[in-house]
């Protein structure tokens, strides 16, 4: 409701240091957004995949395709004018990226979204390399953490079986 996103986001902003508030979902998103610009809280909307609602969208697809991208659209413009301070744009087609950046006023953020955007942002697990598997094919992956960590635990692994971990060294007398 948007008497309970009120709350939270008071206490995100007091307690928890938060800057501002991102919110999923386009028009049953509105009244929350206009309760928490009124009260001076900024919003980011998200819109296209939002990752709450993955399973109910079918899995990890592109959004907006078609007359769901047009929907869009007039999700984005009313979460303007519900007083978003930015909206996100998640694995949409970068075309209608691009519309959205064009008539907003506001800040556009791609992932997966092309490059038409005013922003990027990247989850920093896929970045780095974490995330196993496949990542989705707007991820490009700057370095392979993942493998780097796990050589590492399998090599402490091995020096403590053997006994050469912990040594003298690592030892205080």
């Amino acid at each position: 409701s948007p008497a309970q996103a009120l709350e939270t986001s008071a206490r995100f902003m007091k307690e928890g240091g938060a800057h501002a508030v991102k919110l999923e979902g386009g028009a049953p998103m509105l009244p929350q957004v206009e309760t928490l610009a009124s009260a001076g809280i900024p919003v980011i909307g998200h819109l296209g995949l939002t990752p709450q609602s993955v399973n109910m969208l079918g899995g990890y697809r592109v959004q907006g395709r078609g007359e769901a991208g047009e929907q869009l659209l007039h999700d984005a413009k009313a979460m303007e004018a519900a007083g978003a301070a930015a909206v996100v744009l998640e694995v949409v087609p970068a075309e209608l990226a691009a519309r959205v950046s064009e008539v907003l006023t506001i800040p556009t953020i791609g992932i997966g979204a092309g490059s038409a955007t005013d922003a990027q942002v990247i989850v920093w697990q896929d970045l780095v390399g974490l995330t196993e598997g496949p990542g989705p094919k707007f991820v490009k992956r700057y370095a392979d953490v993942r493998t780097v960590m796990a050589d590492a635990v399998y090599a402490w692994g091995e020096d403590v079986r053997s006994g050469a971990y912990p040594a003298p060294e690592h030892s205080y007398s």
